[in-house]
């Protein structure tokens, strides 16, 4: 019997095309559960992953800590969320507040920080922007967008956006003077090792003072700022440019491949005078 072969990617969100009222649910989280889901969270990559890479951190540290921070980032697979789960709570030392679309299949997520978003309709949808800008009151917190609203193809381009980041981001201007915006590039790649490793990369803060910029202007500018990190951290990997990029994890190797490192080291005899 042939396989079916599954849609990998659609241009319309699931909610809407499923056409599904889906009642909103912000994050609830306390002390125990974020505990939990960090330690889980974490566990889970070391499982999949030979190391956590990730360069120019300090394009966070340096931010304006005293004004809210939101990291955007592209969506190409199920592992952007764990990703970014640690990015939040072992580099940036922050709770996460991550935007989810059908959290009704993974309740126990809001635990950890994620909030629902229904994209059947613009006032549905609505709900989550108007929270996602609440929730920028409290410092403790970062805001994680996957700005392109769908799961696009790796390295997909052009990079388009929605223009709810940029919504949030204005409201949160007016309502605090000013916002961070800081675009991070997420790879998953097969280096040396026989497993996949994470690479992450900070691009350069943005910094929104201006409320009454325009939305459509400003949507491009972050587009660009995305585009930008995200061809630069393409262009290292292509070359083997990584000795910038400090290390979350490194695995210990297999047993075979510590035989083969040792096999390596070997002196072979000179056999060209043969």
């Amino acid at each position: 019997m042939k396989a079916v072969e599954e849609q990998l990617y659609s241009d319309i969100p699931p909610t809407k095309l499923r056409n599904k009222d889906e009642k909103f649910k912000p994050a609830k989280t306390n002390k125990f559960w974020l505990t939990i889901a960090s330690l889980f969270f974490f566990n889970m990559l070391q499982n999949r992953f030979y190391a956590f890479r990730y360069k120019n951190a300090e394009n966070y540290f340096t931010r304006e800590e005293n004004y809210p921070t939101i990291i955007f980032a592209p969506h190409c697979n199920w592992w952007d969320g764990i990703v970014l789960y640690n990015i939040s709570h072992r580099i940036c030392h922050k709770e996460i507040r991550l935007m989810v679309e059908e959290l009704n299949r993974f309740p126990l997520l809001r635990r950890g920080g994620a909030f629902s978003v229904c994209k059947k309709s613009a006032q549905t949808a609505m709900k989550a922007l108007k929270y996602s800008v609440e929730l920028l009151s409290d410092l403790r917190n970062i805001l994680f967008i996957f700005p392109q609203g769908i799961i696009r193809p790796p390295h997909f381009r052009p990079i388009k956006f929605q223009t709810g980041l940029a919504y949030i981001a204005q409201n949160a201007a007016r309502k605090y003077g000013k916002v961070n915006l800081i675009p991070v590039s997420i790879d998953y790649c097969f280096l040396r090792d026989n497993r996949p490793e994470v690479l992450v990369e900070f691009g350069k803060n943005i910094v929104l003072s201006d409320p009454d910029v325009d939305r459509k202007e400003f949507t491009h500018t972050l587009e660009n700022a995305m585009t930008q990190v995200c061809d630069n951290q393409m262009n290292d990997i292509s070359h083997g440019n990584l000795n910038d990029y400090k290390i979350l994890f490194k695995q210990h190797l297999k047993w075979y491949r510590r035989i083969e490192q040792r096999l390596k080291s070997i002196d072979l005899p000179d056999v060209s005078s043969v």
